[in-house]
């Protein structure tokens, strides 16, 4: 008999730090470290040490207090909230449209910068947020499948086919390239930051990165409160190609960004469902963050996988290719008391429990009966099959803003 759930707040999720051993010492910043140049991009899972912690679903736990930025003149925040974005009709149109198509148009792109122009956003935690400037880059559409299933090609193609961020980092040195040329050495006393080597919380303006979801019950963006990051011991500046993903000139092509060690003292959240009704506000100069995996997503990955060919087998029509693809991976049903699927119900969110429960029911339905789901209940099931499949996909827009209070 199946028991009852009950909603954890936290979960156990893995992510990938820098190793100990690829920190240096930084000889532009005595007393800093950086990683050093055998370390791997945030983008890549080499020489990445991944590490399971406890992090807060704040779906169903809030602690309330997660501002982008202090209460007060000379307080940092988390680095951190969410935005509403149900009041932008515009918006939340061309995110609908960008969804089914699974692809963001360069006339998408105009919509989505045209619909944030200005915009006032309400946030969770703290007061509203007036958009006064929209960056020229940095307008990109990011899919990955479960437990990190590579959905997109090598290389990127505009604002398309990027994959998740591997390891944790921050997006951008305020003290480093392109800031320092864009803004003539400024940027550190313009905007709110906590840099190992500064600091600023009396700014007016915030550079921000909106992380729009557009569908994510998987590899949910896990972000860090910033007051609980030692950035002197573990925030590390990394010079960071761009040449790949942005046309920059040569002085600004490599991008100082920083990579993060791993404490136990930090302080992580997420949320396990979330999709284009409301973002991610998070600051670009202070917030580490990165792709959490979540217990039960090596399970969604096999499903996934294996109902994709079965998929494949139902469209040629081959019951025997069918039945070849429904006895690979995992057989259990999800109606078994034990299992991979009853571990990963009892330790992952609500969301991707059912998720689970969807696609192995689906996988049942075709082993009870490979010959008539081959046949002609196959364009149904396999309907239900890619539904199911797309609801492990993750998929988001992210760009980068400059925000103020809203008066």
């Amino acid at each position: 008999m199946r028991s009852v759930m009950t909603i954890e707040a936290t979960h156990p999720v893995r992510l990938g730090f820098m190793p100990e051993s690829q920190a240096v010492a930084d000889p532009e910043r005595p007393g800093l470290r950086r990683a050093g140049p055998r370390a791997a991009a945030p983008y890549g899972d080499d020489r990445v040490e991944f590490h399971t912690v406890p992090a807060v679903d704040l779906l169903h736990q809030d602690p309330g207090d997660l501002q982008l930025h202090g209460a007060g003149s000379d307080e940092h925040g988390a680095g951190f909230d969410t935005v509403d974005l149900t009041g932008l009709d515009a918006l939340q149109s061309v995110c609908a449209r960008v969804l089914d198509a699974g692809w963001i148009a360069d006339e998408d792109g105009a919509r989505v910068r045209a619909a944030l122009d200005g915009a006032v956003l309400p946030s969770a935690h703290g007061p509203d947020l007036q958009v006064v400037h929209i960056a020229e880059e940095g307008l990109i559409m990011r899919t990955v499948g479960p437990n990190g299933l590579s959905l997109v090609g090598p290389r990127s193609v505009g604002m398309n086919g990027h994959g998740q961020a591997v390891s944790i980092h921050v997006d951008q040195d305020v003290f480093g390239t392109p800031l320092v040329q864009i803004m003539d050495g400024r940027a550190p006393s313009l905007f709110v930051h906590d840099s190992p080597d500064g600091s600023c919380t009396d700014a007016s303006m915030l550079l921000v990165n909106l992380w729009i979801p557009l569908r994510q019950i998987v590899q949910p963006l896990v972000l860090a409160d910033g007051r609980s990051i030692d950035r002197r011991a573990d925030q590390l500046r990394y010079g960071l190609p761009t040449g790949s993903f942005l046309d920059r000139g040569e002085d600004q092509e490599i991008n100082d960004i920083y990579s993060l060690l791993h404490d136990d003292g930090q302080r992580w959240y997420f949320r396990s469902e979330m999709d284009h009704r409301s973002a991610w506000m998070f600051n670009t100069l202070s917030t580490p963050h990165g792709a959490g995996v979540l217990p039960g997503e090596d399970v969604a990955e096999r499903y996934y996988l294996q109902l994709e060919a079965a998929e494949a087998a139902v469209a040629a029509g081959d019951a025997a290719a069918l039945e070849v693809a429904l006895s690979s991976g995992p057989v259990e049903s999800a109606r078994e008391s034990s299992g991979p699927v009853e571990s990963a119900r009892e330790s992952s969110t609500p969301v991707l429990r059912d998720a689970l429960e969807s696609m192995a029911s689906l996988l049942d339905e075709a082993r009870a009966d490979p010959g008539r789901i081959a046949g002609p209940a196959g364009p149904g099931w396999s309907r239900a099959a890619g539904s199911a499949r797309q609801r492990v996909v993750r998929t988001s827009l992210e760009m980068r803003l400059v925000v103020t209070v809203a008066p």
